[in-house]
């Protein structure tokens, strides 16, 4: 098999499929018996091979399957249509929202499937169908790589909900000035998937609406049902979204506290030290006629003269109420 083809599989219409190699993939794939292409769009030779073995492609189709940058999108040509994917990004070392593409042309006959990073969900596939479970036509094929995308982004999005709940706790125990990393790296993680999220629910329905012959009723309820699971996510990222802010906005608001607090403790002993140190600097100048130099008990009486002026300070902060 060529490097730049990953997967190449002709269905037998029953959940089956058998590998496919060589010539046996240009052949197949221009045939009317459906088969699944799946390719590597970084490797150079694969422009090549689309322009060659898939001519039938308009060439706005290929320039779009092998665009450096995608959004999820759907768009039909005659009785095809071109769609683009999204999926969590589980690569070793990866952030899952660094989602990852998939690139896709779907008639009746063939699929031709690009992606530039690994995809787990494509394996998914072709687990089902060496097992005979796989899908038995081109629509199936969709609806089901659909729902493996969904199967592996919901685990992640339960652990960013279970994040944001375990991150909430934090504030309201400790108020933690630290904790802003955390709240940030969520409301990040929140954004980035709805800005995927979003457009792909939108791919759906539009697939859903459309009037392509080989998807049928059932195919239509299957994306119905993924339509349904795609919202779900888009709402629960806008509600993480905005319990991020609001947990953003409690941590701000104790940590204000705390510093008001601080400042008011600092105030009210700096307030009772002022008439302490007038007195004593005011006692302390070296200049003749300060009372009590010649007086041997003069420093327990200035003492005690400070201690009560300690006292009556407390008594007038206590009264207008100042602590």
């Amino acid at each position: 098999m060529n490097k730049f083809i990953h997967l190449a599989y002709g269905f037998d219409g029953k959940g089956g499929a058998e590998a496919l190699e060589g010539a046996a993939i240009s052949q197949l794939i221009k045939d009317e018996r459906l088969a699944w292409v799946h390719m590597d769009a970084n490797h150079p030779d694969t422009k090549k091979w689309l322009e060659t073995e898939a001519d039938y492609l308009d060439p706005f189709i290929i320039d779009a399957l092998l665009a450096e940058e995608t959004r999820p999108r759907m768009t039909p040509v005659n009785d095809g249509v071109l769609l683009i994917l999204r999926g969590v990004n589980l690569n070793e070392n990866a952030d899952p929202e660094d989602m990852v593409s998939i690139r896709l042309w779907v008639d009746k006959h063939r699929i031709i499937s690009l992606r530039k990073r690994s995809l787990k969900a494509a394996r998914d596939i072709e687990a089902k169908l060496l097992l005979g479970k796989g899908p038995k036509d081109a629509g199936e094929f969709i609806c089901m790589l659909i729902t493996q995308l969904f199967n592996r982004m919901e685990p992640v999005l339960i652990a960013l909900d279970e994040a944001t709940d375990d991150t909430e706790e934090q504030v309201l125990e400790s108020g933690d000035n630290s904790l802003r990393e955390s709240i940030v790296n969520i409301r990040k993680q929140a954004i980035i998937f709805r800005r995927y999220m979003s457009p792909q629910r939108d791919a759906i329905e539009q697939l859903r609406m459309s009037d392509i012959s080989w998807l049928n009723e059932k195919h239509k309820r299957n994306l119905q049902e993924s339509y349904n699971h795609v919202t779900r996510y888009v709402e629960d990222l806008d509600a993480i979204r905005e319990r991020a802010q609001i947990v953003k906005d409690e941590l701000a608001n104790m940590l204000a506290d705390r510093l008001n607090r601080n400042m008011y403790v600092l105030s009210v002993i700096a307030a009772i030290f002022l008439p302490l140190g007038f007195l004593t600097g005011l006692l302390g100048i070296n200049i003749g006629g300060i009372p009590g130099t010649d007086n041997a008990n003069a420093f327990w009486i200035f003492s005690g003269i400070l201690v009560l002026t300690v006292v009556a300070q407390v008594i007038i902060f206590k009264k207008f109420k100042w602590f």
